[in-house]
C-alpha cells in the first residue's frame, strides 16, 4: 500500500498526475477507476503543475513557471490510502519520454555477507560489546532497489534480471590465476582477500551475478535494445585489479563491461567515475590504451595499502603510459567540495575532455559515498549535486554517443541517504525537468573555493602535459 494525497474540490478534483494515464505520463494503476468516476477536468486543472514527492513519499505540487508550492491540503477533503502499483511486475512505458532506463538487478547479489567487526576490518579487538556490520552490507542495496521500485521514479524504469558471468567472460579482464584463487577460496569456505575484502559463503555466487548483471546491462545497449541501462550490483568492482581484490571489490564489473564493448567493435569509450575513491582497478587495466578515457573524481585519500592491494594514490600525475598517455585523468578533490565544487570540476575538466575525446559510449560509474553523510568519505555531495552530475552525463551521451550510456553501481554506505542520492542521480540521467523527490537532510554547509582552486591548477597541468587537451 502507498499513501497518495488526493486533493478534492468542487471545481476540479485531482490525483498525482505522474500516476494518471489520462492526465500525464501514461502509467496505469489499478486504483484509477476509484478516482476517475468523479474527476472530469483533471488535465485542464493540472497542465501547468508538476508533482514532487517529499522525503516521506507524500506528493506536493509545484507550479511550472513560478515553482511556488501549491497548498493542496486546503482543498483536500480526504486522504485516501490506495494500493501502489508494483513496478516490479512489468515494464512501464512513460508517454512523452523517448525511452525508459533499463535497470538490471538480481536478488542473489544480496547473498554476499562481508561480515562484521571493528570498522570494515572484520577484527574483534576484544573490548567492544557491539561490532558493526561491514559497510558493504546487503541493506544498502535493498534500499536502493526499494526506492527505485516504489519511489516516484518508478514509472521511468524497466526492470531486467541479470545472470551469472562465465569464466570466459571473467578472463577478458582478470587473470586465470586470480580466478582459480577465487574458485578455490569459495570451495574451501571463504577467504580474506585483503584487509577489508572478504569472500564468505555465498559471496562467490553474488560476485558472479554482479559481473554478469553488468555485462547484461552492457549487452542491452550494444545489441541495440536500448540506449540507457543501469547495473544495480554488489559487491562493487572498480578497485578490483586484473590479478587481485581491493577495497571491497572482487571482480571489476565496469572493467568487464568496457572490455565487452571494445570486443564488440567500439573504439572510443569514456568512463566517468564519481565514487568517492579512485577507480584504480579500472584505470590499471586500461592505463596503456588510448581507446578508453578513464576519468575519476575522488577525494584525496592517497594509498590505503601501498604494500599490497591499493598501491595507486589517485594523484593527478597518474595520466597513463605509452599509447595511453593522457587518457587516464584523475581529479582528486578536497574534503567538503560539495555540490558546487563537484559541478565546477565536471564542467571545467570532465566536459571539455569528453568533448575532445568524442566517445561512442559513455560509462557512468556511480558511488553515493561522495555524499554528505557517508561514513567513508567527506565530499559533501547532496541529492541536488548528484542530480546535476547525472544530467550532465546524459547530455554528454546525447552529444557524442547517440544517447548511449551505461551506469554501473559502486559504493554508497549510508543505508538511507545513499538510496535517495541514487534516486536523484537517475533523475538527472533521465533528464527530468524538475526533482521528483525532496532531499530529507541536505543541510550540510559547503565551501567550494578549495575545490575551485584545485580544479584551476589541474586544468593548467592538463594543458601543459596532455597533448589532446592543450586547448581546453
Amino acid at each position: 500500500m502507498g499513501w497518495i494525497y488526493v486533493p478534492r474540490s468542487r471545481n476540479a478534483g485531482s490525483s498525482c498526475h505522474r500516476h494518471n494515464k489520462q492526465i500525464y505520463h501514461g502509467v496505469e494503476h489499478p486504483w484509477l477507476p476509484l478516482l476517475l468516476e468523479r474527476e472530469t477536468e483533471l488535465a485542464r486543472f493540472f497542465s501547468p503543475y508538476s508533482c514532487r514527492y517529499n522525503s516521506l513519499g507524500q506528493c506536493s505540487w509545484w507550479h511550472g513557471q513560478t515553482r511556488a508550492p501549491v497548498n493542496t491540503r486546503t482543498t483536500t477533503e480526504k486522504l485516501w490510502r490506495l494500493p501502489a502499483t508494483d513496478s516490479s511486475s512489468s515494464s512501464m512505458v512513460v508517454a512523452g519520454a523517448t525511452e525508459t532506463l533499463a535497470v538490471f538487478w538480481h536478488e542473489g547479489m544480496l547473498a554476499h555477507d562481508a561480515g562484521s567487526g571493528m570498522f570494515d576490518t572484520g577484527l574483534d579487538p576484544g573490548f567492544l560489546d557491539v561490532l558493526e556490520k561491514h559497510f558493504d552490507g546487503a541493506d544498502r542495496v535493498r534500499n536502493m532497489v526499494s526506492i527505485l521500485r516504489r519511489g516516484p521514479i518508478a514509472p521511468f524504469l524497466s526492470w531486467h534480471s541479470g545472470s551469472p558471468a562465465h569464466t570466459s567472460d571473467l578472463l577478458k579482464f582478470h587473470t586465470q590465476e586470480y580466478i582459480d584463487e577465487l574458485v578455490q577460496a569459495d570451495a574451501s569456505g571463504g577467504k580474506k582477500l585483503d584487509k577489508t575484502t572478504f569472500l564468505n559463503p555465498g559471496s562467490w555466487g553474488a560476485t558472479l551475478l554482479a559481473a554478469g548483471t553488468t555485462l547484461s546491462a552492457a549487452r542491452h545497449i550494444l545489441d541495440g535494445r536500448g540506449k540507457m541501462a543501469y547495473a544495480l550490483v554488489r559487491p562493487p568492482g572498480h578497485h578490483a585489479h586484473p590479478d587481485r581484490a581491493d577495497g571491497y571489490c572482487i571482480l571489476n564489473n565496469a572493467g568487464l563491461a568496457l572490455q565487452l564493448a571494445l570486443d564488440s567493435g567500439l573504439t572510443k569509450i569514456a568512463v566517468v567515475d564519481i565514487d568517492a575513491h579512485y577507480g584504480n582497478g579500472t584505470a590499471e587495466r586500461f592505463y596503456q590504451t588510448d581507446n578508453v578515457l578513464t576519468i575519476s573524481l575522488h577525494m584525496k585519500h592517497g594509498s590505503w595499502d601501498p604494500s599490497y592491494s591499493h598501491a595507486q594514490s589517485g594523484s593527478a600525475d597518474l595520466i597513463g603510459e605509452g599509447k595511453g598517455l593522457g587518457y587516464n585523468l584523475n581529479i582528486p578533490l578536497p574534503n567538503g567540495s560539495g555540490d558546487a565544487g563537484y559541478e565546477y570540476a565536471v564542467n571545467e575538466l570532465v566536459v571539455p575532455a569528453i568533448d575532445k575525446f568524442q566517445p561512442q559510449l559513455m560509462v557512468f560509474v556511480i558511488g553515493q559515498d561522495s555524499s554528505a553523510f557517508d561514513p567513508l568519505a567527506r565530499q559533501c555531495l547532496t541529492m541536488e549535486g548528484y542530480r546535476r552530475i547525472g544530467k550532465i552525463m546524459r547530455n554528454m551521451a546525447n552529444r557524442h554517443s547517440d544517447g548511449k550510456i551505461l551506469i554501473v553501481q559502486e559504493g554508497g554506505y549510508n543505508i538511507s541517504y545513499s538510496a535517495y542520492c541514487l534516486h536523484a542521480t537517475l533523475e538527472g540521467v533521465l533528464n527530468l525537468e524538475a526533482p521528483l523527490l525532496d532531499d530529507p537532510i541536505a543541510f550540510y554547509p559547503e565551501d567550494e573555493k578549495y575545490a575551485v582552486k584545485e580544479v584551476d591548477v589541474l586544468k593548467k597541468f592538463w594543458r601543459e602535459s596532455i597533448p589532446f587537451l592543450k586547448d581546453i
